[in-house]
């Protein structure tokens, strides 16, 4: 079973129309290779693909100028963090007087990983980040179904509830022992591994490098580094601070969140459903999943999304801005939220065009004219 994302496929014609490169950002086995298929099928001339991890498309690539040069169309190069001595050669075939070829490129970490491509791509590359299953594709009446097993393809769509979960526990072993050398990172993977299992625990909360960091016998840089791996590779979302001007005191250290709860409910060691209500985590697992939505029904970018916070008072979970004008989102897993003092300071603090509540329910009503709670089901209907 395949589903058609029909809004990426109308990015990326927009985003080829205006560049020579795009790049497809986003975890290993969310779909990328099945976008970047869906896509070409569209495209009204040539189509090239090579997937830089079969080593006969790595043999053709040997001489990649040569390979590439006389190329027209569409050329698709998946797994493009695997090659990154090809970047280069993009920048020259991008520079061509008479351009005939359009690349698209697919990458299984973040740009700040693949440093080379916004080092050699600079003005010539535009970047889309993509997720695995969103609400939108899947259907409101499934979200529950997405909340449990995660957002990946394979997960979501397996026959049953064990066959979902072995598929995550099989992707967390292939992340760690393969996934993570193949970037370049000579890192323990047991180490890493056990790193990944205690940050189950914070998330939705503040990250402290100095007390995990103690927990694992490791330094606080190193679990700041571990930390910044498994966000560069979309493991896990770091919000950071809103910082303005106050005299109040606010918090500095970022917030994280896992992106899919799927694998955070393996990570818990959680195979049924059953067994996510009866955790203590339950809350704060609903919670990440809405915000996570909220965020790429936005289409926000990682350096536009903020949480706010005051040391010992208040706290908001997704401050943005759109159209110059400042917004918050509160997520709460209630039947029905109203204001709360973080709320109430939220607004008066930080001038906030709106604020909404995204909850599990099914109304959408005001608390007042700024203030909305809103299910998360109808979330991505909003219009800016």
């Amino acid at each position: 079973m395949q589903i058609k994302r029909t809004i990426e496929i109308n990015l990326l014609n927009e985003r080829l129309r205006n560049n020579p490169v795009v790049a497809i950002l986003g975890p290993r086995q969310c779909g990328k290779t099945t976008l970047a298929r869906q896509f070409s099928e569209q495209w009204p001339k040539d189509v090239t693909f090579f997937d830089l991890e079969s080593p006969l498309d790595l043999r053709r690539l040997d001489e990649p100028l040569l390979a590439l040069e006389n190329l027209e169309g569409l050329v698709i190069l998946d797994e493009i963090q695997r090659s990154p001595d090809l970047f280069p050669v993009l920048r020259v075939l991008a520079d061509r007087p008479n351009k005939k070829t359009k690349f698209l490129i697919l990458g299984s970490a973040s740009r700040d990983l693949i440093q080379q491509s916004s080092e050699s791509l600079a003005g010539r590359i535009s970047y889309l980040e993509m997720g695995g299953f969103t609400l939108d594709l899947v259907g409101s009446e499934k979200a529950e179904k997405l909340w449990i097993r995660g957002t990946f393809p394979k997960s979501f769509l397996a026959t049953s509830e064990a066959a979902s979960y072995q598929w995550r526990l099989d992707f967390i072993a292939t992340f760690l022992e393969r996934d993570i050398p193949q970037l370049g990172f000579n890192l323990p993977s047991k180490a890493l591994g056990r790193f990944w299992q205690m940050l189950a625990h914070y998330h939705g909360q503040i990250f402290n490098a100095s007390e995990i960091g103690k927990s694992l016998g490791v330094s606080d840089h190193t679990a700041q580094r571990y930390l910044d791996l498994l966000s560069g590779t979309f493991m896990v979302r770091q919000l950071r601070p809103w910082n303005y001007n106050t005299k109040k005191r606010i918090i500095k250290r970022p917030k994280i969140y896992f992106r899919d709860t799927g694998i955070l409910h393996a990570l818990f060691v959680l195979p049924k459903k059953n067994d996510v209500f009866s955790h203590p985590k339950l809350g704060a697992s609903w919670e990440g999943f809405a915000l996570e939505e909220a965020i790429k029904a936005l289409r926000l970018q990682e350096d536009e999304t903020f949480f706010w916070g005051v040391h010992a008072s208040a706290e908001i979970d997704l401050v943005f801005k759109k159209n110059g004008k400042l917004y918050g989102v509160e997520v709460k897993y209630a039947q029905a939220p109203g204001f709360t003092s973080s709320t109430r300071m939220a607004l008066n603090e930080l001038d906030l065009k709106h604020l909404w509540i995204i909850y599990p329910g099914n109304k959408t009503y005001a608390l007042d004219k700024n203030t909305t709670v809103i299910p998360l089901t109808k979330w991505s209907s909003l219009k800016f």
